[in-house]
């Protein structure tokens, strides 16, 4: 499916064909339940969020006007509540709003790692990062969304996210070269 597409399903939803939300449910249920569980840390509260996520999408999906993508909208929906949830539990996020760092991009070589071990040695690598890093990596690189629309999503400032974007690369690049060097000791 592309935009296009989900503007057709969400019109028919506006026009009161409730039915045509499944399409849209199907289509997104995995990266919204990926980032909830991302954040929440608890499979039973993801499943819960997600469908919690779905269902507010459902009720004020007339309020949606199709200025940003359809996906940044309902992923700002899903984690909007993440972290309400979050915060009821009295967990706190900090902010970097005043840091600043020059965004040179890392470049990791996975040549080294056989084609069909990359994609497993990338998810393990993913799962170690914080919540919020997870978010911005998996938006961003595996969602192809904007730093604009990531902004949008988690509620940060366009600078902001590219320095959380920064530092969540530069962490997985860490991550990947230990998992590197620990694979290659054990082939040695």
């Amino acid at each position: 499916m592309e935009q296009k597409d989900d503007i057709y399903y969400i019109e028919k939803v506006k026009a009161g064909q409730s039915n045509y939300f499944s399409y849209i449910v199907e289509r997104y249920q995995d990266i919204v339940f990926s980032i909830a569980l991302k954040v929440l840390k608890n499979r039973e509260d993801a499943e819960e969020m997600a469908q919690e996520s779905f269902i507010k999408a459902y009720k004020s999906i007339h309020t949606f006007k199709g200025n940003a993508k359809f996906s940044t909208w309902l992923y700002r929906i899903t984690y909007n509540n993440c972290i309400s949830e979050v915060r009821k539990r009295k967990m706190h996020f900090t902010s970097t709003d005043d840091v600043e760092i020059k965004d040179d991009t890392t470049e990791i070589n996975l040549d080294g790692i056989p084609e069909e071990n990359r994609a497993k040695c990338i998810k393990d690598a993913l799962k170690k990062l914080p919540e919020e890093e997870y978010t911005l990596v998996l938006l961003y690189y595996f969602e192809e969304q904007s730093i604009e629309e990531i902004s949008k999503v988690t509620n940060l400032s366009e600078s902001n996210t590219k320095v959380k974007l920064f530092r969540a690369r530069k962490k997985l690049y860490t991550i990947l070269s230990e998992m590197m060097k620990d694979e290659l000791y054990t082939i040695l």
